[in-house]
């Protein structure tokens, strides 16, 4: 009978964290280790094309799936993947970052080893990463099993990331397997706080003619969904800022849109800014998000609900959890009755004007056809940029998933996040929106993703160049232009089985044409939608006016 391992250990209490897929590349440090995950029943292995992607896919498949776990290289291959790691830390997404290291042997001699900077000292990359993560350890064969637990108790509890070296000797070091599950991850509310929180927002509510509700991405970090729907069920008006989309139904009546500040359309932010009680539930400002921190919100006038406390103007309730905070709030407003619903509209929008199907591809008529497209149940992911930008006068159906990475904000994020957002989801159909910019600098993934057999509609919006860059500073200089790429080539040479479709399309027609054909098709759809390099969604080019202004400030 073989021995229970650490290495055991580890894929276990990931295994009973609801991980089935570890993301990575292999390394010489990591191989006793990859032998570990390939006996394993529950975890399956996803090579990537390198460490970046690895990260990257690992925060897809953390932000649908609870948790997301990545195995690198010491060194040279944990260091390409830390930027992955620094924007699941910005983006609250709890990430596992496994490391395979030298021996303890070889550390403590102090040898120049391969993927060191050859000082002895192996300590150094652990000490960077130590910036961008939650909790940490470099694993001993004594305490690991310790050290374990209470890196992933700190990933699961504050959503963000966590680091554990492993030593190759460690790895394969004798332990127990599991005594006992690891505490559920929970903030543990104080009875006599929530007392006082309720009698607060009673008073509030009482002299408030109008309530609103602003909701953001922490909603759903903190798994706090269902509690804000119940809120939302009482028929508020509300909206969301693009970051926090996926957690309302932009379907329902009583949705405004989109909140960006300055940039926000006039009767969202209307509806926002002059409510007398403004509800917000997991918000956090972001340049990006804000229109350049545009927003015009009173504290005063607000009901400020985080993850472990609430505000409510000047007095702050702790500890109070996000859910128990919004739960309160659904039935302060369930007892008001109708009195804050929003009221009914009679009048049916009219229908927007016919597209020529002859007609050049726009922005404008871009973003139409694809929400057109989207269907209930979809995950979509719009790189930052155009992608994301071009998406946010569109209304998205019931049930679609939209993520971005809006505050970190690394271009190519999403290739590489859409293989883990589908394999932890994989009843949803994944559909990738992403700049031809963005598509080069992890455009191995590809690659990844037909291997895997994910069914993925990709767009890849060809303008030429970096868009975002062009309208800040510099439209045409050439820093700002890329290489030209035959996409749909680039897809038949790294699909050689031929299961891929691959179009080009210029015109309204050829989008519509393509965009149907994707919806039947079994495999992988990649559309390569030409628009011309100066045409820039509204959103976008209101966004790129104030970052100009903002780099220009002192």
């Amino acid at each position: 009978m073989s021995t229970y391992t650490v290495a055991d250990y580890l894929l276990d209490r990931l295994a009973e964290s609801g991980v089935r897929h570890l993301f990575g590349v292999p390394g010489d440090f990591t191989l006793a280790f990859l032998d570990h995950v390939e006996r394993h029943p529950l975890i399956e292995w996803v090579g990537c094309a390198n460490e970046l992607g690895a990260g990257y896919a690992a925060d897809g498949y953390a932000r649908l799936h609870g948790l997301g776990a990545l195995s690198t290289t010491f060194g040279v291959g944990e260091l390409s993947a830390i930027s992955a790691v620094a924007g699941s830390f910005a983006e609250h997404v709890p990430v596992l970052h496994v490391v395979g290291a030298p021996t303890t042997a070889v550390q403590a001699a102090g040898r120049a080893s391969h993927h060191s900077l050859g000082d002895g000292d192996f300590g150094h990359f652990a000490r960077m990463t130590a910036e961008v993560t939650a909790a940490h350890e470099v694993l001993s064969a004594t305490e690991a099993t310790t050290q374990i637990d209470r890196v992933l108790a700190e990933v699961r509890h504050r959503r963000l990331p966590g680091y554990l070296l492993i030593p190759a000797d460690v790895s394969e070091a004798p332990a127990s397997p599991p005594a006992a599950a690891l505490p559920a991850p929970d903030v543990v509310t104080d009875p006599a706080v929530l007392t006082r929180f309720r009698d607060a927002l009673g008073a509030r509510l009482e002299v408030a003619d109008s309530v609103s509700v602003l909701a953001d991405i922490l909603v759903a970090r903190l798994s706090a969904e269902p509690s804000l729907h119940r809120v939302l069920a009482q028929g508020v008006p509300h909206a969301s800022l693009l970051w926090g989309r996926r957690v309302v139904d932009e379907s329902a009546p009583a949705y405004l849109g989109s909140y960006l500040g300055a940039a926000s359309a006039p009767a969202v932010r209307d509806g926002i800014e002059t409510a007398d009680l403004l509800v917000m539930a997991g918000v956090q400002f972001t340049d990006l998000t804000s229109g350049f921190f545009s927003q015009r919100i009173d504290p005063a006038r607000t009901v400020e609900i985080r993850g472990e406390h609430t505000r409510v103007g000047d007095d702050d309730f702790r500890p109070l959890a996000m859910r128990d905070a919004l739960d309160a709030v659904a039935d302060a407003l369930a007892a008001q009755g109708d009195r804050f619903r929003a009221p009914a509209v009679d009048v049916v929008p009219a229908a927007p004007e016919p597209l020529d199907p002859a007609a050049t591809l726009s922005q404008t008529a871009l973003w139409r056809e694809i929400a057109g497209f989207l269907r209930d149940g979809d995950t979509v992911l719009a790189d930052q940029g155009t992608s994301f930008y071009g998406m946010a006068g569109e209304r998205l159906p019931h049930g679609v998933v939209f993520g971005g990475q809006p505050l970190w904000a690394a271009i190519g994020f999403t290739l590489p996040a859409i293989l883990g957002a589908a394999l932890a989801r994989p009843e949803r159909r994944p559909v990738l929106l992403i700049g031809d910019g963005a598509a080069q600098l992890t455009v191995g993934e590809l690659g990844t993703l037909v291997r895997q057999g994910i069914p993925a509609v990709i767009v890849v919006v060809d303008n030429a160049g970096y868009t975002v860059e062009r309208v800040i500073h510099g439209l045409h200089e050439r820093y700002n232009d890329i290489a030209t790429w035959d996409w749909t080539a680039l897809l038949a040479a790294m699909d050689p089985t031929g299961t891929s479709v691959g179009v080009r399309v210029d015109t309204v027609g050829a989008l519509t044409e393509a965009l149907a054909t994707a919806r039947s098709a079994t495999g992988l759809t990649l559309v390569q939608a030409v628009v011309p390099s100066d045409d820039v969604p509204p959103v976008l080019a209101d966004l790129a006016s104030a970052a100009a202004a903002a780099n220009r400030r002192a």
